[in-house]
């Protein structure tokens, strides 16, 4: 049975061109699609995108749309995977911090794990918010204003985070609730 109170939502996964920790875009994007929304990947380049697992290369994925082109009205929701050179890359593209700082600001979810809560700090959207990450972001992240928890899952008002693979569970069923509006 279809529950007609359910609308499909459209969410966007922001990475660089290469150093996505593969599972960590797999993973929330499956949850996304099982939930009944779409799932659209956003990049700072067209073509294709190259994932790690760790630091060996794993799958390439095709990018759907540029960051570039991409509207922050276009989306219900926004998932930054980790892995430490994706977000580092992402810092560096003015586009990319420009469309995670709207989106965070727009009030939509906003889900980021591992390294990806760099990009956040680069947004200057984590002043006065509580949030985790890999543990070697906290110094970064406190230097930006804000509070760091060693948690596997933390939920500040539209910005979920979360530590790593392991807490992958707990960021994807967060991630889905907040689909559920």
């Amino acid at each position: 049975m279809t529950d007609t109170n359910t609308t499909a939502r459209t969410v966007a996964f922001l990475v660089a061109t290469e150093g996505i920790e593969q599972v960590e875009l797999t993973e929330p994007w499956k949850a996304v699609e099982q939930a009944g929304h779409r799932p659209v990947l956003v990049s700072t380049e067209s073509g294709e995108v190259q994932a790690f697992n760790h630091l060996d290369k794993a799958d390439t994925f095709p990018v759907d749309v540029t960051v570039a082109e991409a509207e922050v009205g276009d989306y219900d929701a926004l998932v930054l995977p980790g892995g430490v050179a994706n977000p580092d890359a992402l810092r560096t593209d003015a586009d990319a911090v420009a469309f995670v700082r709207t989106f965070v600001e727009s009030g939509k979810p906003v889900a980021a794990i591992c390294h990806a809560p760099w990009t956040l700090a680069e947004a200057d959207v984590v002043r006065d918010r509580t949030l985790t990450s890999w543990p070697s972001l906290q110094t970064d992240l406190r230097n930006a204003g804000a509070t760091w928890e060693d948690r596997e899952l933390v939920v500040d008002d539209n910005l979920i985070t979360s530590r790593n693979p392991d807490d992958l569970p707990a960021f994807t069923n967060a991630l889905t609730d907040a689909l559920r509006g």
